[in-house]
């Protein structure tokens, strides 16, 4: 859904050469400092007071231009007015490697890669990105919570089917999904990496994703983001 608006030259129509399936998980993303680089900030709100008082000091990690890592970010600075520098990565692992040597200030990073370093001190988690709190962080706080208001933004997963595909056929691939993902095996997967397990109706997907898109090109427009 960050495709449709970041490439000029996509080489499909997501709304009309596929079908919307199901969601397979949704992870929220959370917002990390190494606690070494900045001792003093011990919660969000100390944070965004920190970056208000230093317009465009700070240094942000991410796997890349354009990536969910980078525009989440770029989400957050237009909706609070702050400023900070982008510095990005080929990669989630090399970005997470500098923002646990202290090279970077921080990071929107995937619940997934981020608890181990929470679970150790080595980064301390200041708020998570979607609507509502994580079961695997559950006394972190929202950005809504700490004075985002309607902020929700994170990474999930999908199925689709290519566009013509019977309507029965669609059905019937969401029912064994969501049968899968409701199974012990694959629940025990998805709590180690922080995930909420999908398996929606695929009219309910296909609103979410008519919504993502929406959110992602004024994301992308105010931005001004581009790929490499």
């Amino acid at each position: 859904t960050i495709a449709v608006s970041l490439y000029p030259k996509l080489g499909y129509d997501l709304q009309k050469d596929l079908m919307p399936c199901t969601m397979l998980s949704s992870v929220p993303n959370v917002v990390v400092i190494n606690p070494q680089r900045l001792p003093q900030v011990k919660s969000f709100a100390d944070f965004q007071k920190y970056v208000k008082s230093n317009p465009g000091k700070l240094n942000f990690a991410s796997a890349g231009n354009g990536t969910a890592h980078h525009l989440i970010v770029e989400m957050w600075k237009t909706a609070t007015g702050s400023q900070a520098q982008h510095v990005p990565y080929r990669g989630a692992g090399p970005a997470m490697a500098d923002l646990l040597a202290g090279q970077v200030d921080f990071m929107f990073d995937g619940l997934g890669t981020s608890v181990p370093h929470i679970n150790t001190g080595k980064l301390l988690p200041l708020a998570v990105t979607t609507a509502k709190r994580s079961f695997a962080l559950p006394n972190v706080p929202t950005l809504a919570e700490v004075g985002v208001p309607g902020f929700d933004a994170g990474t999930w997963y999908g199925i689709w089917a290519p566009a013509g595909t019977s309507p029965e056929t669609v059905s019937r691939l969401q029912q064994e999904v969501a049968k899968a993902l409701a199974g012990a095996e694959l629940a025990a997967i998805w709590k180690t990496l922080g995930a909420e397990p999908g398996g929606q109706a695929p009219a309910e997907f296909a609103r979410l994703i008519d919504g993502e898109v929406r959110k992602w090109s004024k994301v992308v427009k105010d931005s001004g983001a581009k790929i490499d």
